[in-house]
């Protein structure tokens, strides 16, 4: 920490008007900017730049303003934005403590506590590594972010596949803030607040808060059982305090924050799903089911990082993000409970769980030198990753089953030049040299300092570097339109997975990803934007995880290749006064090319569609050719909002929003039983607003249709079912100041 830290500004995403935009591509995130509904230009962080979406190479999805608030409310977490923006999938197997990300198909499904993930999240300009520490709750925030496609110059580490960047309202120089509460169906509450004022000339604060709630809505219906009677309820809780100082070319931004969730892991429905189909058993109620083991979840988390920036006059900007990020994770779940009417299985595990991480950067941005600026930095991260596990009985008593520690650290250095030879040219480039380690110690037991006869001691070491590298060029048709193109490869370092039995760790090697793209943006201010885009991208030594099996374990493994394929496009559109439209679309075709792939399937019951070999006994399906779990075909998305004036300063308004995902694969494997149904799901908003008094009141509901949709699967015996959000309804009043 021996570098101060320094505010990113320009690392904030905000809307402008094309005009505007223009003249203040480096501009503060803190000036004034019109919302991107109303069809004004976007300015995005994608460079690290703020810059109009049109001047920007790369395919940028951006949600903010009344878009991002309808979502994300009814108490839903992080996975709300799946399928909300093209090619984007999330989904989890531990409910709201550990989201996993998709994009363009790439992503991971190991369920493990030192799981590594191609998609980078990155939550006030801080890279997030544990999956725990990714479910951080959205609220008060200025946007969000969705950068597709390899991203390995300028964001943190490990984005093969994209980044996820979450943006929070910083403070202002004016008193502001909101407050918003909602109640619904199963008492499910969500309030969220926030204010923010000057305290001196130099210095300002923003308080913000989230409280999230639902009552256990899912009966259980074992009478046997001593555990709970009922699941899936929440109480999550989280805050941010930030306080900003800025004096002349001097900014500095602390940012505290944490989180206390409690409630119950998810809930895993065995012999959920009928035989030989991927339907719900005939008579399914989603409102039961059958545990004789507990599913109690609890997170605690908390993080802080100082940033701030330097501008020397003339010459460019010192940027500097110093972060440290922990979380305390239990979750314990009956990973076989039953339908009403069955006897379940005695199978209950879980344990603690403990990332802590640290992160440096330094960055300096130059001022534009005639036709020629660049960008140049260094950057640390520290990862310490404590598990332990183990199984639980019919009496509630625990059997450790192993501890793990793993050390995670990277370093890096990179660059990236711009040169514009015309006004209606831009070229870019950039490079990144990353070295990785990872060494983990598991041991068999409850005991990590134990070495003594009898006791299993697995460790593993990896190291490697690599370089990443992108290029681009952006050709102007006009000033409200452009073409680009633009080449580049992402990294994701050597995996590790230990096994107490045979004393060693199973290693993946590095996986690489290079992916050529090609697009066209346009934006006509009070109108439209458009953005159309096409990729092809080849992973070598695409690092997978078989997850499951008849002995539910996680195994690492690396295919030779993946390709992947697609098409994206998004509109947002006035086309009259008052109604406001947005579309979105894409299409990606994945697939796994190596002959010499196989991995076990199910463990009993299931129809697998892979051909089958038998390999030293042990039946094994191939898996090349296949597409990539968790990787649908097509997303669309569409929001249609309209308003009716009663008065000069109120109205009444509507809102819908609709998300349709393809059939998705759950498990490496194809089964007719483990093959995601498509699913669309759709939400209603309706209210009244009075913008001179700064309230308004509206009634929704989420899950509109009531779609009941299979989500995800545990597949070693009893063909186990994870399902989606169940509707809800409620009302909402929310007031602006």
């Amino acid at each position: 920490m021996t570098v101060s830290a320094i505010a990113i500004m320009s690392a904030v995403s905000v809307p402008a008007f094309a005009e505007e935009a223009a003249a203040q591509a480096d501009a503060p995130a803190t000036e004034a900017a019109s919302d991107a509904s109303t069809g004004g230009g976007i300015v995005v962080t994608a460079t690290r730049r703020s810059e109009r979406a049109i001047n920007v190479p790369i395919a940028v999805s951006s949600l903010s303003g009344e878009k991002l608030d309808v979502l994300n409310s009814s108490g839903q977490d992080i996975r709300f934005l799946a399928s909300r923006v093209p090619s984007l999938q999330i989904e989890s197997s531990f409910g709201r403590t550990f989201p996993r990300f998709y994009i363009r198909g790439l992503g991971n499904t190991d369920f493990s506590a030192d799981a590594a993930q191609p998609v980078s999240v990155v939550y006030d300009n801080v890279a997030l590594e544990s999956p725990m520490l990714k479910a951080f709750p959205v609220f008060d925030l200025e946007n969000v972010e969705v950068l597709k496609g390899p991203q390995g110059t300028l964001f943190g580490r490990n984005t093969p596949a994209g980044v996820v960047k979450l943006t929070s309202k910083r403070p202002t120089e004016d008193l502001n803030g909101h407050i918003s509460a909602s109640w619904g169906s199963f008492n499910t509450a969500n309030i969220e607040a926030a204010i923010g004022a000057p305290i001196t000339d130099h210095l300002r604060f923003r308080v913000a808060g989230l409280l999230q709630r639902r009552d256990n809505w899912v009966k259980n219906d074992y009478t046997q059982t001593i555990n709970s009677k009922n699941f899936e309820g929440y109480r999550d809780f989280a805050g941010r305090f930030m306080l900003e100082y800025e004096n002349g070319p001097l900014d500095l931004l602390l940012n505290v924050h944490g989180r206390s969730l409690r409630g119950t892991a998810r809930l895993f429905r065995g012999n959920a799903i009928q035989k030989g189909t991927n339907d719900l058993v005939p008579g399914y109620d989603i409102g039961h089911t059958a545990q004789n083991g507990d599913n109690p979840q609890s997170l605690d988390s908390w993080g802080i990082n100082l940033q701030g920036s330097y501008a020397f006059g003339g010459v460019g900007t010192l940027y500097s993000i110093t972060a440290w990020e922990r979380a305390d994770v239990f979750s314990r779940g009956d990973i076989d409970g039953s339908y009403p009417g069955a006897v379940p299985f005695q199978v209950q595990t879980g344990g603690d769980t403990s990332p802590k991480e640290f992160s440096q950067e330094v960055r300096f941005a130059s001022e534009k030198f005639g036709d020629v600026s660049f960008q140049a930095g260094a950057y640390y991260f520290n990862q310490n990753l404590d598990n332990g596990s183990g199984s639980w009985n019919n009496a509630n008593v625990y059997a450790p089953t192993s501890v793990m520690h793993l050390d995670n650290e990277t370093y890096a250095f990179f660059g990236s030049g711009e040169y514009t030879p015309t006004s209606s040219l831009i070229l870019r480039a950039g490079v990144r040299w990353s070295h990785d380690r990872r060494h983990s110690i598991l041991v068999d037991g409850a005991d990590i300092n134990a070495r003594g006869p009898g006791i299993g001691v697995s460790t593993g070491h990896v190291a490697g570097s690599n370089w990443s590298w992108d290029g681009s060029a952006t050709y102007k048709i006009s000033s409200s339109s452009s073409v680009y193109g633009r080449v580049a490869s992402g990294y994701l370092g050597a995996a590790l997975k230990n096994d107490t039995q045979s004393g060693v760790a199973t290693v993946a090697r590095p996986q690489t990803t290079t992916s050529y793209e090609i697009g066209f943006k346009s934006e006509q201010p009070g109108l439209f934007n458009f953005s159309i885009d096409a990729y092809f991208s080849n992973t070598h030594n695409i690092q997978l995880t078989a997850v499951g099996g008849g002995s539910n374990v996680t195994q690492l493994m690396n295919a030779r290749k993946a390709i992947g394929y697609g098409v994206e496009t998004e509109l947002t559109a006035t086309p009259i006064e008052h109604l406001q439209l947005t579309l979105g679309g894409s299409y990606n075709f994945t697939q796994l090319r190596d002959k010499n792939l196989f991995v076990a399937p199910c463990g009993s019951n299931c129809t697998v569609l892979d051909p089958l070999v038998s390999v030293n006994g042990t039946r094994l399906a191939s898996i090349d050719g296949n597409r990539l779990p968790q990787a649908p075909r097509w997303i669309g998305n569409a929001t249609l909002s309209y308003a009716v004036p009663l008065t000069e300063t109120t109205e009444v308004f509507a809102y819908t929003d609709w998300a349709y995902r393809s059939k998705v694969n759950f498990f490496l494997y194809q089964a007719v039983e483990f093959t995601g149904k498509a699913s669309v799901e759709g939400g209603l908003r309706v209210g009244y607003r009075d913008k001179a008094r700064g309230y308004e009141v509206a009634a929704f509901a989420r899950n509109i249709t009531n779609q009941v949709r299979i989500v995800g699967a545990i597949d070693f015996n009893n063909l186990t079912a994870m399902l989606n959000e169940p509707r809800i309804f409620g009302g909402e009043i929310s007031f602006h100041f």
